[in-house]
């Protein structure tokens, strides 16, 4: 084995430009949200502050390797059911309800925490370690062996995923959901299992779309879906028709990034009133003021971000290493795609942020984590002589 190679040289200065400059977008459109006069507290000042704290967040995970992460990944992920199973009996005084959701400690001095966003991560880890664990254990692959490996990913993220669907909280949901599927995908299970049941899942969404659609009244006689409940799948179908009620946020993100044209309003200079806009709708913010052309630069960010961590992926031999790739790539990607998603219409409405972005300690405590993990992966990189393992 060659020597390692000095500390500076060992980190992953890319990622750091990459983070700075989301960093910097995201101070532009809090700074500019919370001028509304909507707000009386200091997002900005936070929001830097929860940058400092995720910061070091880096510093420590980067100094645990690939063996110290897989020794840590049963007790971080115990920690994070045992989180999430606790939201549900704690007193409100601990745990309050918030917009319909349980889905928060509130600590004092420290504000709300949400620990759906750390559990996000904890899952990766261990879904990484399952996969890596069974190949070593089956060397020769067979039906039953790669059926044996989607049982346990399926198990392993059905528990955090059923305490989140409690609270309840359908975007973490996904979110979760989406990171299985990545994991799944990239496992190696072979694809005469994975298409049927994925053929069955698609069946499956495809009809119960149709009865919300069509025939609500069967999924509240047989299923106890309340009326109110298909509120937001119609104010997203039509939202105009449902303005001033659940279709109210998507009228005025759209008419906020519409009015932005190509090359937005100004910094500070926005004439549309949107609630709420420094957190899940600060896309509508970049659009209104900074039009197609500066939207499309956040967006070309997060594709660089996505680019840099699949590079990353593809070049480390160790396959633990890839698999947690695949899984932050999954999470942030989904994060993405759904938010910007749900600004202008193309995707219903489910509270997720857009990462290193929207403001929130959780959220970007959670998205910090798992670029530690990124950075941990350059910074243990070993060149081997004879070897092509990290």
């Amino acid at each position: 084995m060659t020597s390692n190679r000095n500390t500076p040289s060992r980190l992953d200065f890319s990622l750091v430009l990459i983070l700075m400059l989301l960093f910097l977008v995201s101070c532009v459109s809090i700074y500019s949200a919370q001028t509304t006069g909507q707000y009386l507290e200091n997002f900005l000042l936070k929001q830097i502050v929860w940058y400092v704290v995720g910061t070091c967040i880096i510093a420590a995970v980067i100094t645990l390797d690939s063996d110290q992460l897989q020794k840590i990944s049963w007790y971080t992920y115990g920690l994070g059911l045992a989180l999430l199973g606790f939201l549900i009996v704690a007193p409100a005084s601990i745990a309050p309800v918030i917009n319909g959701a349980k889905a928060w400690y509130v600590l004092p001095g420290l504000g709300s925490i949400q620990p759906a966003e750390l559990v996000k991560v904890f899952l990766i880890v261990m879904l990484a370690k399952i996969i890596e664990h069974h190949h070593q254990k089956n060397i020769v692959k067979t039906i039953s062996t790669d059926l044996w490996l989607l049982i346990k990913i399926i198990g392993i993220t059905a528990a955090p995923l059923l305490l989140v669907m409690m609270q309840p909280d359908l975007g973490t949901a996904l979110v979760l959901i989406a990171i299985m599927l990545g994991l799944i995908f990239i496992s190696g299970i072979t694809w005469k299992l994975l298409l049927p049941i994925f053929g069955i899942g698609i069946t499956l969404v495809g009809t119960i779309f149709y009865f919300v659609l069509w025939h609500p009244e069967i999924l509240e006689k047989y299923l106890g879906v309340k009326e109110y409940q298909f509120g937001r799948i119609y104010s997203w179908i039509d939202p105009y028709n449902y303005q001033s009620s659940t279709g109210f946020q998507l009228t005025r993100s759209l008419l906020a990034i519409g009015s932005g044209e190509t090359t937005g309003k100004g910094y500070g200079t926005r004439e549309v009133y949107l609630p709420e806009s420094h957190t899940d709708f600060i896309f509508s913010i970049i659009g209104e003021e900074f039009g197609f052309i500066g939207a499309s630069v956040v967006i070309s960010l997060f594709f660089l971000l996505i680019y840099h961590l699949t590079k990353i992926g593809m070049e480390t031999k160790n396959k633990f290493y890839t698999y947690i790739c695949v899984g932050v790539i999954s999470m942030i990607t989904f994060h993405v795609f759904q938010n910007i998603g749900m600004t202008i219409g193309v995707l219903p409405i489910t509270g997720i942020p857009l990462p290193f972005i929207s403001y929130g300690g959780s959220s970007l405590m959670g998205n910090m984590l798992a670029m530690g993990l990124i950075f941990s992966i350059r910074y243990h990189y070993k060149k081997y002589m004879f070897s092509n393992t990290d």
